[in-house]
């Protein structure tokens, strides 16, 4: 369907009543719904004219996470993807997006290479698994994230699963960070926190302070 801006718009909806969106601009999902209410944020300045990435949901990092020699979180949050497959499994309905090397990937990187990006909804979750395949004749390394926007109420919001983690407190100064060991059960946001947790575990446990645990 026609989104924001006018740029393409993919709409999921699983037969147990989940809803999902997502553009093929940046193959970023700005919406899921459980029920009526989006666990998912989009900033209210967020840009939708093809130009510029969107800001919110779930965007893509690739081949670059943050600073470095090329764009703050590389190209694939601003390229247009393309879907390679869709399917519909006894209702619950899944999608796989593609994005490959082109002039504009290689200004700034020169490989070829294929991401597929595969979104499972399901009556209760929300499923991303992101492939990257070499497709060139020389090695290369990248970094990548996807990086969710979730919709809290940041004086209620904690989280559960990161006792134990070292962490590399990024304020007050970002370009120094100050290495430490979170000794919390629950982690909680009273202030501005900028904190990178290492060797987190698979499974943590949102609680957006709105009724939500994720």
């Amino acid at each position: 369907t026609e989104g924001l801006g006018k740029l393409p718009k993919v709409v999921l909806t699983s037969s147990h009543g989940s809803e999902a969106e997502l553009y093929l601009y940046g193959g970023c999902v700005t919406s899921w719904k459980v029920g009526s209410r989006d666990l998912l944020f989009v900033r209210p300045d967020a840009v939708f004219n093809g130009q510029k990435p969107i800001s919110g949901g779930i965007p893509h990092c690739f081949p670059q996470f943050g600073p470095g020699p090329m764009q703050q979180h590389g190209f694939a949050r601003n390229s247009d993807w393309s879907i390679v497959d869709s399917e519909n499994v006894d209702g619950t309905p899944v999608i796989t997006l593609e994005l490959k090397d082109s002039s504009y990937s290689r200004s700034m990187w020169d490989y070829s290479f294929q991401a597929l990006y595969k979104i499972t909804l399901d009556k209760k979750t929300l499923s991303t698994e992101l492939k990257i395949t070499n497709t060139d004749k020389k090695p290369f390394s990248f970094t990548t994230a996807l990086h969710t926007y979730f919709s809290a109420s940041v004086s209620g919001a904690s989280v559960k699963g990161l006792k134990g983690c070292k962490t590399l407190n990024k304020d007050p100064d970002p370009k120094n960070p100050i290495e430490g060991k979170e000794e919390r059960d629950v982690v909680t946001y009273p202030g501005f926190v900028d904190c990178v947790y290492l060797g987190a575990s698979n499974e943590l446990y949102l609680d957006n302070g709105l009724g939500d645990i994720i």
